[in-house]
């Protein structure tokens, strides 16, 4: 259980909170100052302004390298301009697919031709538009393609567990895959993993369409023509520019040939409706799938895999395009070297005022209130930098191309990183570096949420409580005085912050009472938003005031509010789950072995279908996570003390400058560690696996991922990878503690 700190206090309750007159990282006082300054803001922001942006900046298309996204760039680099920041737009050359042919047909036994459109509404001024992308995935591979099709679920590696214990093996096959359980980009990586020639993947709508309610326009749900695009990019291996990893993708860089590049998928890959789906799937023949596979479409759900066959054939523009990064700047007063980087990116699929629109409007909207605030003769200690990116959608380009070509900069001076991306109504979900979760907690404690009139974290615990799946775990959330940040995974623009640089990072959005089927289709539009989304823009104030006071007490922090306690009990609580589930592997194994001895999993499966019993695994070894346990009593004897020593610095006025530096680069150590092998992009992540669901990170996930895979000399190693890490973060936070 993690402890709260505060100046002098720890543990205290959210009632506290709100009577509290001194701030994390503040003195007495300067805490009263600041929170003028944050009153200021606060009444700066205006819900009518940031549903007119949505709506100015959602009227059109403006996918990355479309006229509509040099437009959209434009507008937003004005806006910062007209507020008095320091504003320009930094370009970077991508390269960017998009579809010149698609096919999807059914050729037997019965045929039928994929519509592969979505249609437009009425009731949705903009969903008829030209110019719109076609559905797609970016970065299937070009392919022309024929073959039995099979239905492989959710196209996880449980999943082809599944199947082949059913004698049904995808090489040589077209697989359909449902979308959710996973990021959309695993199933066509697991696909050809098994031999599949071509992945398609729709929506079922037992997960996204009438089942969870009325479809649109009728209702927010996913309609029968809706698809959900998107990207389909390796990004384990790296994020960005496919021909520039590294390096910024500046005009002249040395790029790979597009061959050699290892973030582009091997087969072809297509996203349809469940329109489409229906007949694909009503013709396939095989063994009933298995339970927990059918969706809700109007048919008994076959696996396939013989006499239904597909044809799929894609073909792609190749294009390098520019990439417009907007960044705006208010320089520092005290410490200019010191960077409160805020970020969001402006491009969409189609329209986007759900993603990303209403989180950039939220951002622009902090901008204008802080330009008011500058015009009071307020000044901030640390610059603060605003960054509208563009590109995050087919692979987060623009903000990766920005970190690659500033890495050494950013590393030197950026305190934190703090992103957002779409923002609807319900609950506030915020994410990040475990160090800061005493910071954020005491700024939600100071955020009303619009619709109850409690704060934004009361609420959120509310429903954590009302939707515990145990009497444990509500008594669990009933003793703890904080809230847990989220682990990272990637997905949005802080990840080349975070995991590339190890920047300490945070991510905001609300959500939770804004559901729909809108996303990545031509229906994420402005009169969606407002029927389903946030109606007035009141969540769109949240977030602006969420991530405003954020950046505010981070920049005018006398000491930065980092509490490493926090880390270190975060990985300790991963540490003792990975130890459970090697014991429950290993007992697993041995039980499932004496099943197979006796011939009992054959005797249970019925002899009329084709049943392959699974063969006796290799018991599992003794693993020692001494050295692991080890490096975390070093880091907690660390982080305690230096807790000591900030509570005391923070406490008084003086020079904190080189505590400061220490504070915000230290999350570095993770990634730094001497003589430690660095894999790929994510090199020092040390969280649990979020985004990538199966597919996770090294260190904490690799071990748990290696120990899932059996693979024991592996989790040897991984195990010696994140000790060593964390014994690296432990000396660092020493020397700052004496």
């Amino acid at each position: 259980m993690k402890k709260t700190l505060t100046l002098g206090l720890l543990a205290l309750s959210s009632a506290s909170f709100a009577q509290q007159k001194t701030l994390i990282g503040f003195t007495p006082a300067s805490s009263a100052k600041q929170l003028e300054t944050e009153k200021t803001f606060d009444a700066g922001l205006s819900p009518q302004r940031i549903g007119e942006t949505i709506k100015t900046l959602s009227a059109f298309p403006h996918n990355i390298g479309s006229p509509g996204s040099k437009a959209v760039a434009e507008k937003i680099l004005a806006m910062y301009k007209s507020y008095g920041l320091d504003a320009h737009i930094e370009t970077y050359t991508v390269l960017f697919p998009t579809p010149k042919t698609r096919v999807l047909e059914l050729t037997g036994p019965t045929t039928y031709t994929a519509v592969l459109k979505e249609q437009a509404v009425p009731e949705d001024a903009t969903s008829g538009q030209p110019n719109q992308l076609p559905t797609y995935n970016a970065w299937s591979a070009d392919g022309d393609v024929s073959g039995p099709l099979v239905f492989v679920n959710y196209g996880l590696p449980d999943d082809y567990i599944k199947l082949a214990a059913m004698g049904i093996d995808v090489k040589g096959k077209i697989v359909i895959a449902k979308y959710g359980r996973s990021w959309r980009g695993i199933k066509p990586k697991v696909a050809y993993e098994h031999g599949a020639i071509g992945c398609i993947i729709y929506s079922d709508p037992a997960d996204d369409g009438y089942s969870a309610g009325d479809v649109y326009p009728k209702g927010a749900y996913k309609n029968e023509f809706g698809v959900q695009r998107g990207s389909v990019m390796d990004m384990v291996i790296y994020p960005g520019d496919p021909l520039t990893p590294g390096v910024g993708a500046t005009k002249d860089v040395k790029r790979l040939d597009r061959k050699d590049a290892t973030t582009i998928l091997k087969i072809p890959v297509l996203p349809i409706s469940y329109h489409d789906a229906q007949p694909l799937l009503a013709a396939l023949d095989g063994p009933v799938a298995p339970g927990g596979w059918a969706g809700s479409l109007p048919i008994t759900y076959h696996i396939g895999g013989g006499k239904a066959v597909a044809h799929l054939k894609m073909e792609f523009n190749w294009d390098m395009v520019p990439a417009y990064d907007v960044i705006a700047k208010i320089k520092g007063s005290t410490y200019p070297d010191e960077w409160v980087m805020r970020g969001n990116h402006h491009d969409a699929w189609v329209n986007g005022a759900n993603d990303p629109i209403s989180g950039q409007a939220a951002m622009i909207e902090e901008t204008k209130a802080l330009g008011d605030l500058l015009k009071t003769g307020w000044k901030p200690k640390r610059s603060i930098i605003y960054c509208s990116w563009d590109g995050e959608e087919p692979g987060l380009l623009g903000s990766t191309e920005y970190a690659e070509a500033h890495d050494k900069e950013l590393q030197q001076k950026t305190v934190v990183y703090i992103n957002s991306d779409s923002n609807g109504r319900g609950f506030l979900g915020a994410g990040g570096s475990q160090a800061l979760e005493s910071f954020i907690d005491e700024i939600t404690n100071g955020i009303t949420d619009p619709q109850t009139k409690v704060s934004v974290f009361d609420r959120k615990k509310a429903m954590q409580l009302v939707n515990a799946k145990s009497t444990g775990d509500k008594k669990e959330i009933l003793e703890r005085k904080g809230e847990k940040l989220e682990a990272l995974g990637s997905g949005s623009d802080f990840s080349s912050f975070l995991q590339h640089l190890g920047i300490p990072t945070l991510d905001f959005g609300f959500g939770g009472e804004d559901g729909g089927g809108e996303y990545h289709s031509i229906y994420d539009s402005f009169d969606d938003y407002k029927r389903f989304k946030d109606p007035d823009f009141a969540y769109g104030v949240a977030l602006a005031q969420t991530a405003g006071h954020s950046v505010l007490r981070m920049a005018d922090a006398e000491v930065l509010p980092f509490d490493f306690r926090s880390l270190q009990a975060t990985i300790a609580k991963y540490a003792t789950e990975l130890t459970k589930l090697a014991d429950d592997t290993r007992e697993a194994t041995k039980i499932d072995n004496q099943l197979i001895k006796a011939n009992d999993y054959t005797l249970a499966a019925d002899p009329t279908r084709l049943y392959k019993a699974p063969v006796a695994k290799d018991t599992v070894p003794p693993i020692d996570f001494k050295p692991l346990t080890g490096a975390l009593d070093s880091l907690k004897k660390s982080a305690d003390k230096l807790a000591i020593y900030w509570r005391a610095a923070a406490l008084k006025d003086g020079d904190h400058d080189k505590l400061n530096k220490l504070l915000y680069q230290a999350e570095q150590q993770l990634l730094a560690a001497e003589g430690l092998p660095r894999r790929g992009w994510y090199k020092h992540t040390i969280y649990a696996p979020g985004f990538y669901t199966g597919y996770g990170v090294k260190t904490i996930p690799g071990i748990r991922e290696a120990i899932e895979q059996r693979n024991w000399d592996e989790v040897k190693q991984q195990i010696g990878v994140v000790a060593g890490r964390i014994n690296a973060l432990a000396g660092y936070l020493a020397t700052g503690a004496k």
